[in-house]
């Protein structure tokens, strides 16, 4: 059983949700961001989302977007976050899933982007610009290695949809709450909620929803409807403008959902 799967059995169990934060790797540098995911586990992240900072993000809104150009700036690659998680697994067991997008894992190589990620304990990988009927060589030698793969459902997914793309999920379902970008106002409305229930009927694995995620109250909502609240720009802003008042806010955010 992956870390992920054994976070998401013990939180059913203890009738809890998954906290899952979403941080930039590099952003402001890695030193920092190896501050932040220990502080993130210890004010009760249950699974952390590692950014690959990527020129071209698609589904990214500025929030992201300049956390990226930071990391960027800072010359944080692919090949630099790998060995960082490595680094980071003398500290924390906490689950650490990479969001990246395609080009960085196929200039790397896939087969040994997986065998690597593996090695340094990376438990799984969101590829938002690679749909399932592309990724079979990744879905393929990710499960003969244990990495989990995460594709997203959005509001507009229908239902034959949401048919192919849940049994390419390993880990869980990461369901788009809005048809837009990250950091996105969210709206919850009866159709939002029939529709990750239809989601939720289609599969046994865990649903975690993100975008638009910006407040305890959010969270605390979200968390009533679905198995994980993923919490992204939000986060990623307050780290940056107010870093005083992050850890605050990171327990507001545990404490509702």
């Amino acid at each position: 059983m992956s870390r992920i799967e054994d976070t998401f059995r013990r939180l059913k169990a203890e009738n809890k949700k998954a906290f899952i934060p979403y941080i930039m790797a590099g952003d402001p540098n890695l030193e920092k961001t190896m501050e932040y995911v220990l502080m993130l586990s210890k004010c009760g992240a249950d699974i952390i989302e590692l950014g690959v900072p990527f020129s071209d993000p698609l589904a990214d809104g500025p929030t992201i977007q300049r956390a990226a150009e930071r990391a960027l700036k800072a010359g944080v690659t692919l090949k630099k976050i790998i060995p960082f998680v490595k680094k980071l697994r003398t500290h924390t067991q906490i689950p650490i899933v990479l969001m990246t997008y395609y080009n960085p894992v196929f200039k790397y190589g896939e087969r040994l982007f997986i065998k690597d990620a593996v090695d340094a304990g990376i438990d799984g990988v969101i590829v938002p610009d690679m749909p399932p009927e592309e990724a079979d060589s990744l879905i393929k030698l990710s499960r003969e290695s244990d990495l989990s793969t995460i594709f997203l459902v959005a509001p507009t997914s229908t239902k034959e949809r949401i048919k192919k793309v849940v049994p390419s999920c390993s880990g869980f379902v990461y369901y788009v709450s809005i048809t837009g970008i990250t950091g996105s106002k969210l709206s919850l409305d009866e159709t939002f909620k029939v529709h990750i229930n239809t989601v939720k009927k289609s599969t046994d694995k865990p649903v975690a929803v993100g975008f638009g995620v910006s407040t305890p109250d959010d969270a605390k909502r979200i968390s009533q409807i679905a198995d994980g609240v993923i919490v992204g720009s939000a986060i990623v802003k307050k780290f940056y403008e107010h870093p005083s008042g992050a850890k605050k806010f990171i327990h507001e955010l545990r404490e509702a959902i």
